[in-house]
């Protein structure tokens, strides 16, 4: 059973929206992994079939009064394995099937890094650039209550993601916690520290992206250069680690535009100045770059770190990297990942490379259900051992079978999915 034969003509792919992009790229390397592992019908249909999915509209008082109703959705895709783990985003272009194919890619994610949870994802279709703090309160506060029934420590525990933050957990904990009656501080994770938040969480995706960059370079990394596409929460941070590393970091972009230095930029003076103005744009160490050219700069690592679907069958063929580090979910389609391999390009994939935000908040939720906390050394140590592990389950698997990293990793995240249901069996 075939769910999707990925089409070879860009022009057929942009008729979708972005979030049915992503969709069927999930679903594409779902049939890949199922076809080697050898799945029944019935099995693909139930990997490929969300358990729970949620639409609800959210009302939304701004401050001049009036009244929006604004779409939200929370993503169950599976959870034979642990309660399910996922972020919520709020991104104007969020819809159903962008929330569905985040949530699987997380599934197989949990699986792969041997973590007890499955996968889950939600979103607001919302700006939150263009909404006060005080909207951004009340919509998520909404939010959280029209998706109260499925949520919790032992069913659903969120956490961050783009256009959210530690303050967006804090108030859907408190929201969770006084329709208990009692503080949960286990519902989410991605919390302030003051919270019940994790040492070491706020970095720890940028800190996953780091050790898989460095885990597939061959040789030292010292003057490697590399080029991050987002300056966001993952790419900014993802960006000075591996500087702290040795690697010459020299041009990086977010919405604002693309700066280069080929000398390398210094990043704590170029995240300084984004908090002072606001973007990369016009930072006074570095030439202007377009979004397009930073995707094609002659570096040997380049970091997709900002949202699906950004290197295509279309801009492939231009990509002269010689590593790619998947630091956001999806940022290659399945055209541009064929044309990347048969370049010689070697790529990391988003459920291996961006898996360390998942493990810190399994390592989160660890310590506030036990109600004892590790020391962030403790907690990085956890990671980096998690992180190399699967790193090396997932090389050997590649050189086992002939498949690239990202077959290979699908083919250990599936496995173990479809392995857990058929021991559980079907109940009735």
């Amino acid at each position: 059973m075939n769910f999707m034969v990925p089409s070879t003509t860009p022009a057929a792919t942009a008729l979708l929206s972005p979030g049915r992009q992503a969709l069927d790229s999930a679903l594409f390397q779902l049939d890949q992994a199922a076809d080697r592992l050898h799945l029944d019908d019935g099995m693909r249909t139930m990997l490929a079939t969300p358990r729970r999915s949620l639409t609800v509209a959210v009302p939304v008082r701004r401050e001049d009064g009036r009244m929006d109703v604004v779409q939200g959705f929370r993503v169950q895709h599976n959870t034979t394995r642990g309660p399910a783990k996922g972020g919520i985003r709020f991104h104007p272009s969020t819809d159903i099937h962008e929330v569905t194919a985040l949530a699987m890619w997380m599934t197989w994610k949990c699986a792969l890094v041997g973590i007890p949870y499955g996968g889950a994802k939600g979103g607001v279709s919302v700006d939150p650039a263009t909404m006060t703090p005080g909207e951004l309160e009340r919509v998520t506060r909404r939010y959280v209550n029209e998706i109260l029934p499925i949520i919790g420590p032992d069913k659903d525990i969120p956490a961050p993601d783009v256009g959210t933050n530690e303050q967006t957990m804090a108030w859907i904990m408190d929201t969770y916690s006084v329709n208990a009656g009692y503080s949960v501080p286990g519902v989410v994770t991605g919390k302030p520290l003051a919270l019940g938040g994790s040492l070491g969480r706020a970095g720890a995706t940028s800190r996953g992206v780091q050790i898989s960059a460095l885990k597939a370079l061959p040789g030292s990394p010292e003057g490697r250069t590399v080029a991050v596409q987002g300056f966001g929460k993952v790419g900014a941070l993802a960006a000075r680690y591996l500087a702290d590393a040795g690697c010459r970091v020299v041009a990086v972009s977010d919405v604002t535009g693309a700066v280069i230095n080929h000398s390398g930029l210094d990043i704590e003076d170029l995240q300084t100045w984004v908090k002072e103005t606001g973007g990369v744009y016009g930072y006074r160490h570095a030439d202007a770059l377009s979004h397009e050219d930073l995707l094609e700069l002659d570096v040997d690592v380049l970091v997709p770190a900002a949202l699906e679907g950004v290197i295509t069958a279309e801009n492939a063929p231009k990509v002269r990297a010689r590593l790619i580090v998947e630091g956001a979910n999806g940022p290659t389609t399945p055209e541009a990942d064929q044309i990347l391999t048969d370049a010689g390009t070697t790529v990391v994939p988003d459920i291996l490379a961006n898996a360390g935000g998942v493990i810190v908040s399994y390592l989160e939720w660890v310590q506030n259900l036990q109600a004892f906390s590790w020391s962030e050394n403790e907690i990085n140590t956890k990671l980096r051992e998690l992180m190399e592990n699967s790193f090396d389950a997932v090389t050997a698997m590649s050189a086992e079978h002939g498949v690239t990293l990202r077959q290979a990793a699908h083919l250990i995240g599936v496995g173990r999915v479809a392995e857990v249901h058929r021991l559980r069996g079907l109940h009735p």
